[in-house]
């Protein structure tokens, strides 16, 4: 129940042609109180209610528990949202032994695109493709709660 992630920007749309998914997700958050994230996502048809908590200092790993939800409660929960869901296309992209999921968000977060890949423990070894930017990695404003509450084109 520990996610272990790393973050980066994406520097080109080279990922979309190595691609094997790619899937439309609408979220929003029910709580974006950093000790404990409540997001509900539509992703195609699927929903899913994941409940996050406090990122460790490094910003690599926390407490995530994610479980699947019927698409209609999904529906309902999301109109309990506050503000404007998040919206975003996920492409899938295996590189190396690892599967990078790379977001483009959409609306106010246009322009935004983040790549993320899942560990198995905090100093493992990944291959890098050459598409990945800067990393971000515990940079908070690139959390999709806080892109929820400050979207990306608010940004100074």
């Amino acid at each position: 129940m520990i996610e272990i992630e790393r973050k980066f920007l994406v520097l080109s749309t080279k990922y979309r042609e190595l691609s094997f998914k790619n899937t439309r997700i609408i979220q929003g958050f029910l709580s974006t109180d950093p000790k404990r994230t409540i997001r509900v996502r539509l992703k195609n048809n699927k929903g899913e209610l994941t409940i996050k908590g406090m990122s460790s200092n490094d910003g690599l790993s926390r407490f995530e528990w994610e479980t699947e939800i019927s698409s209609k409660d999904a529906m309902a929960l999301l109109k309990l949202c506050e503000l404007e869901l998040v919206v975003k296309k996920r492409f899938e992209v295996k590189f190396g032994t690892h599967t990078f999921e790379i977001d483009e968000f959409e609306g106010d977060n246009s322009g935004l695109v983040i790549a993320e890949v899942e560990l198995t423990h905090e100093n493992e070894h990944f291959e890098k493709p050459d598409w990945l930017g800067d990393e971000v990695t515990g940079q908070i404003k690139y959390y999709n709660s806080s892109l929820y509450l400050k979207p990306y084109n608010r940004w100074s």
